[in-house]
């Protein structure tokens, strides 16, 4: 008698099967850690370039906090953009 299998024909109850759940959970929470990524990448990127800018020009703080702004805001988009996308 053959033990029942899965989609993918292995036998159930294997070693692997928790690797495949672990799998299947990663692979579809990867978008929205993408999106987290560039989340806060959009916000130190563009807040470090205001900063920069702060220091050359002599207007601090109104360049960093002018890019931490514009940071969030798009990392927002971003975020909301892809978890939008994922909802049925």
């Amino acid at each position: 008698m053959q033990p029942p299998s899965d989609d993918d024909g292995r036998p159930r109850g294997s070693p692997l099967e928790p690797a495949r759940g672990l799998q299947a959970s990663l692979k579809s929470a990867g978008p929205v850690m993408g999106a987290s990524y560039a989340l806060i990448g959009a916000i130190l990127l563009l807040g470090g370039l205001g900063y920069f800018a702060d220091g050359c020009l002599g207007t601090e703080p109104w360049l960093l906090l002018g890019g931490l702004l514009l940071g969030i805001v798009v990392g927002f988009y971003e975020l909301a953009r892809v978890v939008w996308r994922r909802t049925p």
